[in-house]
This record gives structure tokens, C-alpha cells and sequence, in this order.
């Protein structure tokens, strides 16, 4: 396991290099003097040309490898500036040197606030040592007796943003539909308030986002907050519905149409009327079902199975999926004519693991949420979470997005015998996801011939594409998944058989 120290360079460090160490060697040459790392990774807010003596100096007196990376701050105390580049530099070293790493963070070098955003982050975001260096006592860890929740860290991040209240202006003064969706991100605000803007109008929408971020509850809202709410909101799932029952599902039959319809039935068109009707997974419906919407969008108009006559419909239409539809209709797998009529106003829902500060919201309110439903229930005791168990969470890259965290949590709150749910809880529910291996017992069929290229081809892919969402996109944790040698391996894979990274 490799071993990596992180820390700002400091007044201090710099003077030591002046005085060639003989007014003392600063905290980083202290600490590099009498711990073993692998790596040094400095954040340098001086001038370059200020500190290439330093390195110099240092790279004499170590052979440790080091990495400088420069930033400029417009302060050495902006909390906002010095988290971002603190993350930065860390995860560029992960994504360089892999995940299997031991983290430490150095307290001494740079200004109080510097030393601040290393507690935070290695109290949340990371597992970090925390060192501190002084002449009197050495080097030697700093125990610091308390964990710190990340609810504190969007507050760092906060700052303006311009185009935010511009898009802001000019919404509904009171739109209550959206407070259930729990968010103080800065992606989510730029979501939330574009679907506020476009409630108003009946324009088609197009939620994408991966599996659990929540695109039924956004559109929820939309249909909640624009002149429709008091209509029908009638969500579909495409991607549930047989090939053969496309038109009897969506326009309706008349009784003895066909076998089994035993009565006259309204499709989904008809019973969203006046209303909207969201299409869940709109990817999934096979292209001759495609056809079918398509004209009913474009005339306004169904018929139901067994009749001639045309009823005419006013629906809005939200749809949502997990796919890229530009890449499935460059595939010929979605028509582009519907695609550009349900992509009037696209709205992109980001992954709890790029919602940062949001993850901590949504815990308390599925825990309350969990804790209210459950209060009646035989046997059931009113929980918390302790620190620990909450810090496990935050660290969790969450591939299932919010529907995964509220399972986990109604899973935690159910089993934990004990009024707090602890860490040692979560780490019995909270399983690495695997990919599964490939199944190799079911008999071969050649028929007329196969293409085993291909075949293979869209193997390697589907396993790609799993591997990324199971890690959230970290590609040195994919590549270990897949058996591959690294994370740049992995890349040129995805590059080859055309996997977006």
C-alpha cells in the first residue's frame, strides 16, 4: 500500500531552504525526515519561482518523489478556494496512484484555515492521518477527539452565482411541489430551478439521469406546480410493457377487441387527459411502439383497439431514462423524430455522488421519514445515527444514487437492535456491488452462424459500462474490477469499443 503525504508549503518551509536548514527545516522536511512515504504531494500558492529553490533544496535531502501543484488562491483564508484545490490535488494523486492508499494529511505548513479544510476532509471525504509538526514536541499525529459530519462543507463552497440567479429570475413566487425534493447542491439548484421555469408551460420535458436520482419525483413536481396539477398525473413504465399490448396499454380496446378484453378500457392517453402522462424508461420501448406515440404526439388524437373513431387527447408529456438517447438514436435504437419531440426542454439530474453537501440532507429526512412511518409498528424504536455511521455514508459512492440510501437506511433501521444505528451496522448492509461473471453452463446454439467478434464486443462492453457505474466512474477501482492492469488499460478498452468515460 502505497503511502502519500499531502500539505500546503508554508513561510516557514521556504525559509528553510534560504538558510540551507540551519534556522530549522520547516514542517514538511521534518516530517519527511522521520515518517516513510511513497509519494509527497505540496499545494503551492507562493510564485512558482519561489519555491523551485525549495524543491531543490528538498529533493536533496529526500528520496521520496514529489508533485507541486501550483494553485492561486485570491486569499490563504478563502474556505471555498482551498477546499476545491485540497480535493483537487487528492484525487488527481488517487486517480494517478490508484485507491489502495494510506492518506496523510499535514496540519503544520500554510494558514489556520488550510490546517481546518485537512481536519474536514479527513473527518469526511477521505481516511486520512492528520500530522502536525512543532520544534518542542517533533512530529507526530494529531488526535483530534471528534468527528466532524460534511453537513459544514457546502457551507465552505458557498459563494455566487451569477448565472444561477439569473435563472431564478422571474419564477413563480411560491412553488411548495418542489420542497420534497431535499437538495442545497449547486447542481441540483441549477436543476430545480430550470424545471420551476418550465412548469408553467405544457413544453414536453426529458429527465435523464442514471437509475435512483429521483426523475419521478422531478416530475412529480413539474406536473404539481404548473396550471395541469389539479389534472391526472399518470406514469408509465415503457420498459414493463409487452411488445403486443403497446396499443391496447397506451389508447385503450373496446370490449372483444381481442381475447381477454372482457370491457371497454381506457388507455393511458385517454386517462391522463387534461393532465400529463409520464413515460418512465421511454429507451426501452421498441421501435415499433416509438411509431405509435410519435402519432398520437403529432395528431393529438388515439384510437383504441377495436374502434375507428379518433378521441381527441391533451396530455403533457414528461418522459425520463437512464440512457443517453442521442447515443441510442446515432445507434438507430431511438427514431430522432420522437426524440425531438420530447426533447423540448431536457433536464439532466445529476448522481448523488456529484451532489456534494446533499447526501447528509437526505439521510436525516429518510431517517424521519422512516422513523414516522415506522412508529407503529410492533417492536419498532425511534432511531439515529451516530457520527461514525454517518461518516461511512458520506464516503459511500452511492452507484443506486438516493434509492439505494434510503434502502440502506430502512435496512439499518430495521435490523439495528439498538436505538443508534452504528457503523459496524452499516458495514453488514452495505455490500461492494460485483459484477456477475458471465454464465458458462447454457448450451451453444450456431444455427446458421454467429459473429463472434461482435458477440464479444458487446460483452466487453456491457462490462465496461457496469464497472463505471458500480465505481461512479472511478476508473482505477473499474479497472481492478475487470481484472485489468490499471486505470489507463481500462481507458484505451473504453475507448476501443466505444465506452463514454
Amino acid at each position: 500500500m502505497r503511502k502519500l503525504l499531502f500539505a500546503w508549503i508554508g513561510r516557514t518551509d521556504l525559509k528553510s531552504a534560504v538558510s540551507k536548514g540551519n534556522d530549522g527545516l520547516g514542517p514538511i522536511a521534518n516530517a519527511l525526515d522521520v515518517r516513510t512515504f511513497d509519494q509527497a504531494c505540496f499545494l503551492n500558492n507562493y510564485p512558482p519561482e519561489e519555491v523551485t529553490a525549495y524543491t531543490d533544496w528538498l529533493k536533496f535531502r529526500t528520496s521520496v518523489p514529489i508533485t507541486i501543484h501550483n494553485v492561486t488562491l485570491t486569499s490563504p483564508t478563502n474556505f471555498g478556494e482551498i477546499y476545491e484545490a485540497a480535493v483537487a490535488c487528492v484525487d488527481q494523486s488517487i486517480t494517478k496512484f490508484g485507491s489502495d492508499l494510506e492518506l496523510t494529511f499535514h496540519l503544520s505548513p500554510g494558514t489556520p484555515a488550510m490546517a481546518a479544510v485537512w481536519i474536514l476532509l479527513a473527518k469526511t471525504r477521505y481516511q486520512a492521518e492528520l500530522l502536525e509538526s512543532s520544534v518542542e514536541q517533533g512530529v507526530k499525529t494529531a488526535n483530534v477527539p471528534f468527528d466532524i459530519s460534511a453537513d459544514y462543507i457546502p457551507s465552505l463552497l458557498q459563494k455566487s452565482d451569477d448565472r444561477l440567479q439569473r435563472l431564478s429570475a422571474g419564477l413563480p413566487p411560491e412553488a411548495p411541489e418542489f420542497d420534497q425534493i431535499i437538495h442545497r447542491s449547486l447542481p441540483m439548484q441549477h436543476v430545480v430551478a430550470m424545471a420551476r421555469r418550465i412548469s408553467i408551460r405544457s413544453v414536453p420535458v426529458l429527465i435523464e439521469g442514471e437509475s435512483g436520482t429521483g426523475k419521478e419525483l422531478l416530475a412529480r413536481a413539474i406536473h404539481g406546480a404548473s396550471p395541469r396539477g389539479a389534472k391526472p398525473f399518470v406514469a408509465v413504465n415503457c420498459g414493463a410493457i409487452p411488445s403486443e399490448l403497446v396499443e391496447s396499454e397506451f389508447f385503450g380496446h373496446k370490449k372483444g377487441s381481442f381475447t381477454g378484453a372482457v370491457e371497454d378500457r381506457k388507455g393511458y392517453f385517454e386517462a391522463a387527459n387534461g393532465g400529463t402522462l409520464f413515460l418512465d424508461e421511454i429507451g426501452e420501448l421498441p421501435l415499433k411502439a416509438q411509431v405509435k406515440i410519435l402519432r398520437a404526439l403529432q395528431e393529438k388524437e388515439v384510437s383504441r383497439v377495436g374502434e375507428t373513431s379518433p378521441i381527441p387527447v391533451d396530455v403533457r408529456i414528461i418522459a425520463a431514462t437512464n440512457r443517453n438517447l442521442l447515443k441510442e438514436v446515432a445507434e438507430h435504437r431511438f427514431r430522432v423524430d420522437l426524440y425531438y419531440r420530447l426533447a423540448v426542454a431536457v433536464l439532466q439530474l445529476p448522481p448523488l455522488r456529484k451532489r456534494d453537501g446533499d447526501v447528509s440532507l437526505l439521510i436525516d429526512h429518510f431517517l424521519e421519514q422512516i422513523n414516522t412511518e415506522s412508529k407503529n409498528e410492533p417492536g419498532y424504536v425511534h432511531k439515529n445515527i451516530s457520527a461514525n455511521a454517518r461518516n461511512i455514508m458520506l464516503t459511500h459512492t452511492w452507484p443506486g444514487n438516493a434509492r439505494e440510501l434510503f434502502n440502506v437506511i430502512y435496512r439499518a433501521a430495521i435490523w439495528s437492535s439498538e436505538k443508534n444505528i452504528t457503523d459496524q451496522d452499516l458495514r453488514e448492509i452495505i455490500q461492494p456491488l460485483q459484477v456477475s461473471p458471465p454464465e458458462t453452463t447454457s448450451p451453444l446454439t450456431l444455427g446458421e452462424g454467429v459473429n463472434l467478434p461482435e458477440l464479444l464486443a458487446n460483452f466487453i462492453r456491457l462490462h465496461l459500462k457496469k464497472a463505471l457505474e458500480i465505481t461512479g466512474g472511478n476508473k482505477t477501482k473499474a479497472a481492478k474490477l475487470l481484472g485489468l492492469p490499471n486505470y489507463q488499460t481500462f481507458s484505451n478498452w473504453c475507448e476501443k469499443y466505444g465506452v463514454e468515460i
